[in-house]
């Protein structure tokens, strides 16, 4: 048989465009679908089916915005409860995309007074009773590994992995990002092995986080074991263009020329990995 697996890309990587023109360029680059980042005061759910239906595009998943659900503040967690349930409804109302959780990007230790164990008490109080509210919608959630510069709670598959023992609803599954595995994982390849079915959705950028191809990652190697263990996709480009500050996707010069084509050269690598026949 052969594996058509489906290819999508970040939205937050093109900058601050307006969402139009973002799904236009996803599928003008050859892209079967987007991970929408869940500002979700720049769309409603009725421009953004529009917009798949205009440019026969799917959302795969949503990405969310700032929010802190392990602070040791109340009040942060339940604006991030809450904010989490508003992703969980804008994913049903488009479709049942797949929501990402984690931990706030940028806080890179407990808070001052806190620690990493009660921290990750409060993760876990949080994500709770999302799950059961996913579930009521028929949203799955994933829950995605970042490396240990960007947050200090889940930064290994196998932590990610007791995460959802803990909580223990099927509804949530692991996100893994070859970047992230580049940091943290002694065996990329492993760790996806040893995640298995638990992986709900795979991110993809090089060493680098450039593009496929301009790191050192053994990402073929990675690709592999997804056809190996039956992943059905899709995989997530999440590849902005290359440059100093990496929490901004605006890079000095016509960033917007550097990310479609490194953006480009992926979505070639990738089709022609999975164009190749698996055994049945």
């Amino acid at each position: 048989m052969t594996h058509n697996m489906k290819v999508g890309v970040c939205t937050w990587t093109f900058g601050p465009l307006p969402i139009e023109d973002i799904f236009a360029r996803t599928a003008r680059l050859g892209f079967d679908g987007v991970e929408l980042h869940g500002d979700l005061d720049a769309f409603t759910p009725d421009m953004i089916r529009s917009l798949c239906q205009t440019h026969g595009l799917e959302v795969f998943s949503l990405t969310p915005g700032d929010c802190d659900p392990a602070s040791p503040d109340a009040s942060d967690r339940e604006a991030a409860e809450t904010y989490y349930r508003q992703l969980i409804d804008f994913a049903q109302a488009i479709g049942g995309a797949r929501v990402s959780l984690h931990g706030l990007v940028g806080r890179i230790r407990p808070a001052d007074g806190s620690d990493q164990d009660s921290e990750y008490r409060h993760l876990v109080e949080v994500l709770t009773p999302l799950c059961d509210h996913a579930a009521s919608r028929e949203v799955p959630l994933v829950f995605e590994v970042l490396n240990r510069y960007e947050s200090h709670l889940i930064n290994t598959a196998a932590q990610c992995r007791r995460l959802i023992q803990d909580i223990g609803s099927p509804q949530l599954k692991v996100l893994l990002d070859a970047y992230h595995m580049n940091i943290e994982e002694p065996d990329p390849v492993r760790a996806l092995a040893e995640t298995g079915d638990h992986l709900g959705l795979y991110h993809v950028a090089d060493s680098n986080r450039g593009g496929i191809g301009q790191g050192h990652s053994q990402l073929a190697d990675q690709f592999t074991q997804l056809r190996a263990m039956h992943y059905d996709g899709p995989i997530i480009v999440e590849a902005p263009a290359m440059g100093p500050d990496p929490f901004t996707p605006v890079k000095t010069g016509d960033y917007l020329t550097t990310l479609e084509d490194q953006l480009s050269r992926s979505v070639s690598a990738l089709r022609q990995h999975f164009a190749l026949d698996v055994p049945a």
